[in-house]
C-alpha cells in the first residue's frame, strides 16, 4: 500500500509545494527588507538575482509567442523587488560594517567594486550611471512605450477576433473547445500587454530608486565612517563610495537584463519561430545585402589610418557569407526543378504509370465569391473600350461619373468592377447591381450614336435603335457622318460615352440600394470631423444606424439628394424624440430640405409652374387614407385608374412645355401619392405645400381629377 501510495503522496508534495512557492517568497523579500542578513547570504542572493536575470533573458529569446512567457510581468515584479530587497539589505551591511574594508558586504559586491570598475571609484560611477540612463532611459522607455501601444490595439482587436471565432463555430471548422481556448487565449493576450505596460513602470521606478539608494550609500558611509568610526575622508570615501558603486552595479546590471528581455518580448511579432532564428533568417537574407556591405567594409579598409587588417577581415567573411548564402539558395533551386521536372508519377515519369488523379480539395470559405456591388460585363469587342493599352477611356469616364455622383448627391458609390463576358454578344453591355442585371444595351466601337432629342430633321443611314439611358430614339451612324448628323440636330456620342451614360442614369435611379450601412457609416465619419457633437448625440443614443439608412433611402429613391447632411441630422435629432417611424422622419427631413428640393427641380426662376389637386379629389383621397390607412391599397381601383391616367396626361403636358412635372398635394398626401405614383411615372416629382419656400410663387398649370 505505502509503495502504491507513495507515488500520489510525492506528486501531492509537490504540488503544495509549486502553490507555496510564491507566499514564501514574497515573505523572504519582507524578510530581508527588516532583518539584518550576513554577508554570504548576500552573496547568495545576488547570485541568484544574476541567475534569475540570464533566465529570465534566455526565455525571452525562445519563447515563440509572447502568452508562451504569459507569467513574464509578475516575474518582472518579483525580480523587482528582491533587487530592491537586496539593496535595502546590502544598505545595512554597508553602513554598519564598511568601515572594516571593501568585502564587508560580502565577496560579490567586492568583485564587482574591484574588477568592473578597476577599484577606481570615479569610473565606478561613470559607469553607473550609463548603465542607469541606457536602462531608464532607452530600453526600459521604449518597452513601455510598445507594451502601451500593443495593450491599445490588442483590446481594439478583440471584438474582431471574437467575431471571427464566432464565425469559425458557427460554420463548424472548430469545435465549442477550440472556440472556448482561442477566447481565453485573445483575453489572455489584451491582459498581457496590460500587464506589461503596468509592470515596465516597475522597471523605471526600480532605476530612480537605484541613483537614489547609490547616492545615499555614499553620503551615509561618509557621515558613518567619519564621524561613528573616526575615519579619514579619504579612507572613508575609498571604502564606502567603492561598496555604494559595486552594491549599484550588482543591482543594475541584472536589471539592464530584465528591462532588455521585456523589451524582447513586447517587440517581437507573432511569428513560429522564436526570435533567434527569425532574426538570423531574416537579417542575412539577401546575399546581395552582404555583398554591398563587404565591398563598403572593404573600401574603409583601404584608406590609411584605418585598422586596415580588422576592416579586410570583416570585409572577407562578409563576402565568404554571402557566396556560401548564394550557393545554397542555388542548390535548393536546383533540387526544386529536379522533383518539377519527376512529376507526381516519380521516376517512370509520364510514360510510366498513370498518375494518380489530384485529390480533390475540400470546400473552405474562400470558395465562396463576395457579390459585386456595381458591375459592368462587356462584349469582346467592347474590351479596347475598357483597355488602357489600347487607348480605352471608358475606366477614366466611370472616374469621373463616380466623383460627379458623389459632389450631386451626396455619398460616395461603390466601385465599377469591370470584367469580360464571352457569353454576351460581340458589341454588348451589361450593368449589375448586386449580382442582379439592371440594364443592358449594345455599343458599336468605332462608331457614334445620333440621338434625337426631338428636334432633329431629316434622316441617317445606319442601324435604328433607341438611347439606352432615356428610350430616345437613336441611329448608329460611321465616323464620316458625325458632323452631318450633328448639323441635322442630332445629339452625337461615341460608344464610351454610350455605356458611360446609361451606367451614370442607372446609378443615380438605383442610389438608395447602393447606400449601405458601410457607406452611411462613412458618411458620419466624415460630418464627425466637422461637429462630433452633433453626430454622437443622434447615432446611436436616439436613433439606431439602421434607422438613419432606411430615412436616407426614403430621400434617395425619391431624388433627394443628401449632401446637406447637416441639416438632415439636426432634423433628425429635433423630431426623434417625438418618432422613431422613419417614414414620418423622412416627411420632417423633406420640409427642411425643401429649399434644396425646389431648387434641384426649379433651378432658374422665381415662380414654380406645377400641378395639383381638384379639391374633391383631394377630399375623397383624404378620406380614403383615413379609412384604409397611408397605403395606396386604401384607394378604390377605379379611382386609382383615373388618378394614374390624368397624372400622365398632365405630365406629358408639363413636359411639352419644357417644365418640370411636379404635383403639389397636401403634406398628409404626399407618401401615398408618391408611392402609387412613382412605379408608372418616375418623372413626376410630388411635393407637399409645406416644402414649398414662401419666396417662390406657384402657378398651377393643370388640375389632376377636375373632370
Amino acid at each position: 500500500m505505502n509503495a502504491l501510495n507513495s507515488p500520489a503522496w510525492m506528486r501531492g508534495l509537490a504540488s503544495n509545494g509549486q502553490a507555496l512557492a510564491a507566499p514564501i517568497l514574497i515573505i523572504m523579500l519582507l524578510a530581508m527588507m527588516v532583518l539584518p542578513l550576513p554577508a554570504f547570504v548576500l552573496d547568495l542572493f545576488f547570485s541568484f538575482n544574476i541567475a534569475l536575470s540570464i533566465i529570465v533573458l534566455l526565455t525571452s529569446l525562445y519563447t515563440v509567442k509572447p502568452l508562451d512567457f504569459m507569467a513574464f510581468p509578475t516575474v518582472l515584479l518579483i525580480s523587482t523587488m528582491l533587487r530592491l530587497a537586496l539593496n535595502v539589505a546590502s544598505t545595512r551591511v554597508v553602513l554598519t560594517e564598511g568601515h572594516t574594508g571593501p568585502d564587508a558586504a560580502g565577496k560579490v559586491i567586492e568583485a564587482f567594486g574591484h574588477f568592473l570598475i578597476g577599484g577606481n571609484y570615479t569610473v565606478g560611477i561613470v559607469v553607473f550611471v550609463i548603465l542607469t540612463i541606457i536602462n531608464f532611459v532607452v530600453v526600459t522607455k521604449g518597452a513601455g512605450r510598445i507594451a502601451e501601444v500593443g495593450a491599445r490595439f490588442a483590446l481594439d482587436a478583440m471584438p474582431g477576433k471574437q467575431m471571427a471565432i464566432d464565425a469559425d463555430l458557427n460554420a463548424g471548422l472548430i469545435g465549442e473547445p477550440e472556440a472556448r481556448r482561442r477566447r481565453n487565449e485573445v483575453a489572455q493576450e489584451a491582459e498581457f500587454y496590460g500587464a506589461m505596460d503596468g509592470a515596465s513602470k516597475y522597471v523605471r521606478g526600480d532605476a530612480i530608486a537605484g541613483i537614489l539608494v547609490t547616492v545615499i550609500n555614499i553620503v551615509g558611509g561618509l557621515l558613518v565612517g567619519m564621524i561613528q568610526h573616526d575615519m579619514a575622508f579619504a579612507d572613508a570615501l575609498k571604502n564606502y563610495v567603492l561598496l555604494a558603486i559595486g552594491d549599484g552595479l550588482v543591482a543594475q546590471i541584472p536589471s539592464l537584463v530584465i528591462s532588455i528581455a521585456a523589451g524582447i518580448v513586447v517587440s517581437r511579432v507573432a511569428s513560429e519561430t522564436d526570435i533567434g532564428t527569425q532574426v538570423i533568417s531574416q537579417l542575412f537574407a539577401k546575399p546581395q545585402v552582404l555583398y554591398i556591405t563587404a565591398a563598403i567594409i572593404g573600401g574603409m579598409g583601404l584608406i590609411p589610418g584605418m585598422p586596415n587588417l580588422v576592416f579586410i577581415l570583416l570585409a572577407a567573411v562578409l563576402g565568404g557569407t554571402g557566396y556560401l548564402l548564394q550557393k545554397k539558395a542555388r542548390e535548393q533551386a536546383q533540387t526544386a526543378e529536379a522533383k518539377e521536372a519527376a512529376g507526381p508519377g516519380g521516376a517512370g515519369g509520364p510514360g510510366g504509370a498513370a498518375a494518380a488523379a489530384p485529390e480533390q480539395e475540400e470546400a473552405t470559405w474562400q470558395d465562396v465569391l463576395a457579390v459585386d456591388t456595381l458591375g459592368l460585363e462587356v462584349g469582346y469587342r467592347l474590351i479596347p473600350l475598357v483597355d488602357k493599352t489600347q487607348g480605352g477611356e471608358l475606366l477614366k469616364r466611370i472616374k469621373g461619373i463616380r466623383k460627379k455622383f458623389a459632389q450631386e448627391v451626396g455619398f460616395l458609390a461603390p466601385p465599377v468592377h469591370i470584367r469580360d463576358n464571352l457569353e454576351l454578344k460581340p458589341s454588348a453591355y451589361r450593368i449589375t447591381l448586386k449580382g442582379v442585371e439592371v440594364g443592358t444595351g449594345e455599343a458599336f466601337n468605332g462608331q457614334f450614336l445620333a440621338i434625337n432629342p426631338g428636334m432633329a430633321s431629316g434622316t441617317l443611314p445606319g442601324m435604328v435603335t433607341t438611347d439606352p439611358a432615356f428610350g430616345l430614339p437613336a441611329i448608329w451612324i460611321d465616323a464620316a457622318l458625325r458632323d452631318q448628323a450633328t448639323g441635322m440636330g442630332y445629339t452625337v456620342v461615341d460608344a464610351g460615352t454610350v455605356v458611360a451614360t446609361h451606367l451614370n442614369h442607372l446609378i443615380t435611379t438605383h442610389a438608395s440600394e447602393l447606400l449601405g450601412r458601410a457607406e452611411v457609416q462613412a458618411l458620419l465619419d466624415h460630418l464627425v470631423k466637422e461637429s462630433p457633437k452633433l453626430v454622437e448625440d443622434l447615432v446611436p443614443k436616439m436613433l439606431s444606424l439602421s434607422a438613419l439608412q432606411k430615412v436616407l433611402q426614403n430621400l434617395l429613391a425619391e431624388g433627394v439628394h443628401i449632401r446637406d447632411m447637416r441639416t438632415i441630422i439636426e432634423t433628425l435629432a429635433e423630431f426623434t424624440p417625438h418618432t422613431q417611424d422613419p417614414s414620418d422622419l423622412t416627411a420632417q427631413v423633406r420640409v427642411a430640405l425643401g429649399r434644396a428640393i425646389v431648387q434641384q427641380l426649379f433651378p432658374a426662376g422665381g415662380e414654380l409652374s406645377v400641378m395639383t389637386l381638384d379639391n374633391r379629389l383631394e377630399r375623397l383621397l383624404m378620406q380614403a387614407m383615413q379609412a384604409g390607412g397611408a397605403d395606396a391599397a386604401g384607394i378604390e381601383p377605379g379611382l386609382a385608374d383615373t388618378i394614374a391616367q390624368q397624372a400622365a396626361s398632365a405630365t406629358a403636358q408639363q413636359e411639352a412645355l419644357g417644365v418640370t412635372p411636379v404635383l403639389l398635394v397636401p403634406g398628409a398626401l404626399r407618401p401615398l401619392l408618391s408611392r402609387f405614383l412613382r412605379r408608372a411615372l418616375p418623372q413626376l416629382k410630388v411635393l407637399s405645400h409645406a416644402e414649398i419656400p414662401e419666396t417662390k410663387t406657384i402657378r398651377v398649370t393643370s388640375l389632376v381629377g377636375a373632370q
